[in-house]
């Protein structure tokens, strides 16, 4: 096994923040294994970094009217704070749009070329002639064959999850400009994927087939099976990293080409900075790669990446790529499209100084082999029930019983005690679970060592014997002492911020994980701990419902047909709605009021009377355009002055989509002064 480890996890897409599926799924487990691997005393780059190219970017810039480039400096400013304030420590944390990745995939991009590893292609691609361009999938929508859905992208259909071409679509137009687009020639740079098939089943299914998981073996077996195909490496479209090519203007890096690639660039940036070759961690048979990613990565990560590198001939393998299935949230799909997340930014800012409480959780219910579930509730149970009831609860006790009977002095005890075994067999425990990428078992193995600790003081009752048998009393808490510490040691690489808290509390530096699975005393007789402090508090059940709302309340807006709509107000009384006095009308006459740029003064027939009405629609009609209209009026509202004039009542309007005014009115000419309701 190699002393140094080269770790990578998925680039998040710079356009939206990271929820707690991107972090269940590749971050906290990424950051676990890399702190885990620092500790054992390995050479570690842990390296990410911001996916600033693609289709989804410029979709959100479209729609917010801003550029490309604002809507990635904005998110990645949002992911790379989210990353730091929930412990994930990246040594190098980078984005696509540095000039380093652009120079390193231009250059991977031009060795491929100039080895003749690349076909140049025609193809017939849709095009829009009003906006000049040619069009991604995702910016041509139309019909979708299968179930009608009017609004199907060229690439998917989000309604009935068909994916699809964008010449299936029935009556395509482009999102740009609304037309209809033409079929146009272009030509591109494609990898010929079936000249790696041998390769890839050689490396993978016959060298991987007992060590890689089974969900990502399957799936590369899968694609192997069905047979691979040349796939362009390069996009008729004006944002990304441009191709490297004489007379390839407006052409750019097929974003799964170039995001990749940025793995090497980010860690030449961050071996510059250091006094580091990077080639030692990528051309180095002495270094172990491994890619942290989703599921919905695998082929990207385990086929087309590694036959580029192959094609390029200077770069290692991965040594595994420990995929994760998707997390689910209170039983429905994590959707960022439907604000259906619980944000990672909005997070730190409800529960302040309770990262571990997220991490621990998430952890807990890794998808590591299939879709798992995340709850409110079982966040709350696994805090107050383990974190506070099991693991908080052992080391406050180990503390204060130290503190109340030996003034914060570690007491005297036996070293050989068969208790102290417990420690090296945890420690020994979490690290074969983590060296097998099973995260949920060694945060087990964690816990079930601070279960012990509990049964044991328990069982020991230090509190008792101090009385008739000091002797016992300062053995159990010597040994209690013992495992509160390689709690606090073992905890680190998943529970950082408590685990600094732990060792601050009992005085105590940071050791070699081999330490802790070896040795029988990791705290001396006589050793002075500091005052013991809560680590983790109870979460109240209001707490957790607010959270639930939040959701409750994401749900009921996704129910709307306009989504544009502002929530309905406080529910009133059947009672409430025979006070209003709702009644048909006519304009008689209107004018201007002076000074005024939004207001109208109305004299209106009610059929009970004829009254004046103040109402703020001049930007929306003319004094003439409402003479002689047929309105709908509140007739009992209270008079009021409006610039110096009596109002007696309120008409009613709604407004358009282009921001106008209209007014509610009857369908067919009826007598003034009808009621409504």
């Amino acid at each position: 096994m190699s002393n140094r480890k080269m770790i990578t996890a998925a680039l998040p897409y710079a356009n939206g923040p990271v929820h707690i599926g991107h972090l269940a799924g590749v971050y906290i487990p990424a950051d676990v294994y890399a702190r885990f691997q620092r500790r054992l005393g390995k050479d570690v780059a842990f390296i990410c970094g911001s996916d600033e190219h693609g289709i989804p970017i410029t979709i959100r810039a479209k729609k917010e009217g801003v550029t490309p480039q604002d809507i990635v400096d904005k998110y990645h400013e949002i992911i790379k704070k989210s990353f730091s304030d929930l412990g994930i420590s990246f040594d190098e944390y980078s984005r696509t749009t540095s000039k380093k990745h652009y120079e390193t995939s231009q250059d991977f991009f031009k060795v491929l070329y100039e080895k003749g590893k690349f076909t140049e292609e025609l193809s017939e691609q849709y095009f829009d002639e009003q906006a000049g361009e040619f069009l991604a999938d995702r910016y041509i929508v139309g019909t979708c064959p299968n179930c009608g859905n009017d609004n199907a992208y060229g690439d998917q259909c989000e309604k009935c999850g068909s994916t699809l071409s964008p010449s299936e679509l029935i009556n395509p137009k482009s999102m740009l400009s609304g037309n209809v687009p033409i079929l146009k020639e272009t030509k591109n740079w494609y990898l010929p994927l079936n000249e790696y098939e041998n390769f890839l089943n050689e490396w993978i299914i016959e060298g991987h087939k007992d060590d890689w998981k089974p969900n990502v073996y399957g799936q590369v077996k899968s694609w192997l099976n069905d047979g691979l195909k040349p796939r362009a490496m390069t996009r008729d479209l004006n944002w990304g990293v441009p191709v490297p090519l004489p007379n390839a203007e407006g052409k750019v890096l097929y974003v799964w080409f170039d995001a990749p690639i940025g793995y090497i660039s980010f860690t030449k940036e961050w071996a510059e900075k250091n006094g580091k070759n990077w080639k030692d961690y990528w051309q180095s048979e002495e270094s172990d790669l491994v890619h942290f990613i989703g599921k919905d990565n695998i082929v990207f990560h385990c086929i087309i990446f590694p036959s580029m590198m192959k094609a390029h001939g200077d770069y290692i393998m991965p040594k595994n790529v420990p995929a994760f299935e998707f997390l689910n949230l209170e039983n429905d799909k994590i959707s960022t499209s439907r604000n259906w997340a619980v944000w990672a930014h909005e997070y730190v800012e409800d529960f302040p100084g309770q990262q571990d409480v997220l991490r621990y959780a998430l952890l807990s219910s890794a998808p590591e082999t299939k879709d798992n579930n995340f709850t409110w509730k079982d966040f709350q149970t696994k805090n107050n029930s383990e974190l506070v009831g099991i693991f908080g609860n052992f080391i406050n006790r180990v503390a204060v019983l130290i503190h109340k009977y030996y003034d914060g002095i570690v007491p005297q005890g036996d070293s050989n005690t068969p208790e102290l075994a417990e420690i090296n067999k945890a420690a020994k425990e979490i690290s074969g679970f983590l060296e097998n990428y099973e995260f949920r078992n060694s945060l087990t193995a964690l816990m079930n060592l601070a279960r012990f600790g509990n049964q044991y003081l328990q069982t020991e009752e230090p509190w008792k014997t101090i009385k008739d048998n000091p002797e016992k009393a300062a053995h159990s808490l010597f040994v209690g002492a013992q495992i509160a510490v390689a709690l606090a040691q073992l905890s680190e690489p998943f529970m950082p911020f408590s685990s600094e808290k732990l060792l601050n509390m009992f005085n105590v530096e940071k050791s070699n994980w081999n330490d802790i699975e070896t040795k029988n005393v990791l705290i001396e007789t006589g050793h002075k701990i500091n005052e013991a402090s809560l680590l983790f508090s109870k979460i109240e059940d209001d707490v957790i419902e607010a959270q639930i709302q939040k959701l409750e309340n994401t749900k009921q807006n996704n129910k709307k047909t306009n989504p544009n709509a502002n929530p309905m107000k406080n529910e009133i009384t059947f009672d409430d709605f025979t006070k209003i006095d709702l009644r048909t009308a006519t304009i008689l006459e209107a004018e201007k009021v002076e000074k005024a740029d939004k207001l109208l003064k109305l004299t209106v027939d009610t059929g009970v009377d004829v009254r004046t009405v103040v109402s703020g629609i001049a930007e929306s009609f003319t004094p003439e355009e409402v003479v002689g209209k047929q309105v709908m009026i509140l007739l009992n509202l209270a008079p009021r002055k409006i610039r110096g004039i009596e109002s007696q009542g309120m008409l009613l309007l709604t407004t358009k989509s282009d921001g106008k005014l209209s007014f509610v009115t009857p369908d067919d000419k009826v007598e003034n002064g009808i009621e409504i309701g």
